[in-house]
């Protein structure tokens, strides 16, 4: 399989660590010079050099999504850069586990804010520079509770549910303009946010972590949870010539735990 991304440049959000890692990882392993961002420049720096062992350009920049003004200059030093965009990958997150009456306004707007006002900014600025090299690549990360309600997640639900949405909607607007737009439900994905998720359900269940983990994996037909490559390489099909005329799709990489039917 080719997955030619030679002469591509991509942005990633949240690329220093987690998924974004990985995904920043793959993209250059695959050919194409990444500019991420996050909030701490020591895990951005520490990706870049991975991503420059691939003989890759890499440009670490310290940017809060959850500000406009931050995201606005993380495309401008990207596009300074690089000279062109080519691929978006949108994998920013912010997440509290605990239930309903437990999340205050400030867990919900902030989820907000990270997980859906950053991708929509993030969409609307790299656009202009998609359509002057001719088309492109946004990948969304949202997560299966855009399909499914869980008890100790319930702004992720509706932030993802949210984001999914505005991933079809904006794949037809851009069609036209050969941009394609699509999103990856990550399952239960071995991460720090997935080790808290556990680490709060353990404590609400009075069990301990490692019970919950194989509770867990047990729901999975697959057996395993879900690493972190997983999701990175459903993101570099979407990326690549592979998926010319793929746009508007919601894949679910989940090991086959989701029950909800997506037609």
């Amino acid at each position: 399989m080719q997955f030619n991304l030679n002469g591509k440049v991509a942005l990633v959000t949240g690329g220093g660590r987690g998924i974004g890692k990985n995904v920043s990882l793959m993209l250059a392993r695959n050919g194409a010079d990444v500019a991420l961002c996050g909030r701490t420049q020591e895990t951005l720096d520490a990706t870049a050099e991975e991503i420059r062992k691939f003989g890759r350009q890499a440009w670490p920049i310290v940017a809060d999504v959850r500000e406009y003004d931050n995201i606005k200059r993380f495309v401008a030093e990207a596009i300074g850069a690089a000279g062109r965009i080519d691929i978006l990958v949108n994998n920013a997150v912010y997440s509290v586990s605990a239930p309903f009456d437990e999340q205050s306004d400030e867990n919900w707007q902030q989820h907000i804010d990270v997980k859906l006002m950053s991708y929509i900014r993030c969409a609307r600025e790299v656009i202009p520079y998609m359509k002057a090299v001719g088309g492109g690549r946004i990948v969304n990360v949202t997560g299966m509770t855009a399909r499914i309600v869980a008890a100790v997640r319930p702004t992720n639900g509706v932030v993802n549910a949210g984001a999914t949405n505005f991933t079809k909607s904006l794949a037809n607007h851009l069609g036209p303009d050969n941009i394609t737009v699509n999103c990856v439900h990550p399952g239960m994905t071995v991460t720090d946010r997935m080790r808290g998720n556990f680490k709060r359900r353990a404590r609400d269940a009075g069990v301990t972590f490692e019970e919950i983990a194989a509770e867990t994996v047990a729901e999975i037909p697959m057996g395993r949870l879900i690493d972190p490559d997983d999701i990175a390489h459903a993101i570099l099909f979407f990326c690549s010539p592979m998926a010319n005329i793929v746009t508007g799709q919601a894949i679910a990489v989940d090991g086959g735990s989701g029950t909800a039917i997506a037609y």
